[in-house]
């Protein structure tokens, strides 16, 4: 296995939150955070497939028929939110 580095830029709070767990879990800061990045990409890359699948051979276009059988219903303004 290649490894790469990657200067890694956050703030203080989120590394030191990142170093609790990764004590408590009794792994060093490094390993605990490309463990949550593995994690991360392996979710998204799930996620993809899954959409990609689902949505087989639809177009945005296809979406229109639903659209307008939706009510019609007034957008807030934020000043009446």
């Amino acid at each position: 296995m290649q490894k790469g580095t990657y200067p890694l830029k956050s703030p203080n709070s989120v590394k030191a939150a990142a170093a609790r767990l990764a004590k408590t879990d009794g792994v060093s800061l490094n390993q605990f955070i490309s463990v949550a990045v593995a994690e991360k990409v392996g979710a998204m890359e799930t996620a993809d497939s899954f959409l990609r699948q689902r949505a087989g051979k639809a177009k945005p276009a296809d979406l229109l028929g639903f659209l307008r059988k939706a009510p019609k219903v007034r957008s807030l303004r934020r000043s009446d939110r």
